[in-house]
């Protein structure tokens, strides 16, 4: 891979960089994954190299106009990892520090995600290697919009259904709703997920990925003995994710002790004023300067002890280093990829409950799937009945890969990597090869 494809690790957003330079790429990391679960996959096992090879790679150039004159070429990437289940599914990233290899881990952990709670759903993934900050709305507006007409010949409600990540939102998702639509030459809805209500996005889209994390905290807790109520919280990431998880552990009676984000490292042994908190970085842009707590350094943050700690930022984040002095009891994965192979051994080995990303975070994704079915049906939903379908979904979910680790003796994450294989490897070999 060229250079560009090699500095994941090494960029950072804002005051505060959440790219660890000792991480293992993210493929590596996934592909290593999918080489522990294959001794369980039995007569499977011959396409399991099938989960190694994306199927299909397109990355594109974006130029735009900017708003001095000058010409900018950026760099995008739209991976489909698996179609074997149905449609692609996964988020646009913008980050000075994509890459394609962290796109590709992204798209597979979305096939493994979307299976592990039997979505209909392949896993995809895409992405820009731009700063939004370093951008007026203009520009985000045409390189969005470039972008979209660039990826548009693999992208569809029925091909690959793009929705919002890291760096994006719903107005990311209305442009490129937009953008397609008028390729196409009628409105297209399903095209994209995350949208505004107005233009067909779901109620309860916006918190869905945070409460799916808080609903597998919470089932984790139950089965661990490890109750919400009275629990310290140690949050990384205050975004759409971090944020609203570290809201609901807070209304459910936990003392979330320690936040950080992109502009700040903050703690209070009495407990952090969740919503105040919330108030003030949608003020101000992140935590600093928040005066409800008091600034640690980095890594005294993960130091801190704690009963549930929820990395929500990016990926590589607990490394072999990290898991040797994490002093938690259970880790919930809010953020794609953020524990690598080798520290998942160690903190295993000490007795800490890691609950995978592949399961905490699939909330989104699962709402997603509703907003993609109300906009076929053009039939919506209320909120009540939304997050009670949720419930449902990521409560039999767990119950199952819970089940599946200790009948097998295996972690949460090999359990979910398991089911969701087997189910992948099964429409592999149902649907044969063509021709």
């Amino acid at each position: 891979m060229s250079s560009s494809h090699t500095q994941a690790n090494t960029a950072a957003v804002g005051g505060l960089s959440f790219l660890n330079p000792a991480a293992p790429e993210p493929w590596a990391s996934f592909v290593e994954q999918i080489d522990r679960v294959a001794p369980h996959m039995g007569p499977l096992s011959k396409w399991v190299d099938t989960l190694k090879h994306p199927k299909r790679i397109l990355i594109v150039d974006v130029p735009i106009v900017r708003d001095d004159g000058s010409v900018a070429h950026y760099e995008g990437y739209r991976v489909q990892h698996n179609l074997s289940r149905g449609p692609g599914k996964g988020g646009v990233r913008f980050h000075p520090a994509v890459t394609l290899n962290e796109v590709m881990a992204l798209s597979g952990w979305m096939t493994i995600k979307n299976a592990a709670v039997n979505l209909p759903y392949g896993g995809a993934k895409g992405g820009i290697r731009i700063d939004p900050r370093a951008h007026s709305r203009g520009e985000l507006q045409r390189i969005t919009r470039r972008f979209t007409s660039e990826i548009g010949l693999i992208i569809g409600p029925e091909k690959d259904i793009p929705a919002p990540d890291v760096g994006t939102n719903e107005q990311t998702m209305a442009w490129m709703m937009d953008t397609y639509s008028m390729n196409v030459g009628s409105t297209a809805t399903g095209v994209v997920t995350g949208k505004p209500i107005p233009l067909g996005g779901s109620l309860g889209r916006h918190e869905a990925t945070g409460r799916g994390v808080f609903i597998a905290a919470r089932e984790a807790g139950r089965r661990s003995n490890v109750p919400i109520a009275g629990a310290r919280v140690v949050v990384q990431g205050f975004g759409n994710v971090g944020g609203i998880a570290a809201r609901m552990f807070h209304e459910a009676g936990a003392r979330v002790i320690a936040l950080q984000d992109h502009s700040a490292t903050l703690s209070n042994e009495a407990g952090i004023d969740v919503p105040a908190a919330l108030a003030h970085a949608a003020a101000n842009g992140g935590l600093a300067g928040f005066a409800g707590a008091a600034p640690i350094s980095v890594e005294d943050f993960w130091l801190l002890s704690s009963d549930y700690l929820v990395p929500a930022a990016l990926e590589g984040q607990i490394l072999p280093e990290r898991a040797r002095t994490i002093s938690t009891k259970i880790v919930v994965e809010g953020a794609n990829g953020p524990t690598t192979p080798a520290a998942d051994d160690i903190l295993r080995d000490r007795g800490i409950l890691v609950v995978p990303d592949v399961l905490a975070n699939a909330g989104g994704v699962t709402v997603s799937y509703f907003e993609w079915v109300q906009d076929f049906s053009s039939f919506f939903w209320s909120e009540d009945e939304i997050n009670a379908r949720l419930e449902r979904i990521m409560v039999g979910a767990f119950e199952a890969i819970w089940q599946m680790a200790e009948e097998r003796k295996v972690s949460l994450r090999t359990a979910t990597f398991i089911i969701a294989c087997q189910r992948v490897l099964a429409a592999r070999e149902q649907r044969g090869l063509y021709p």
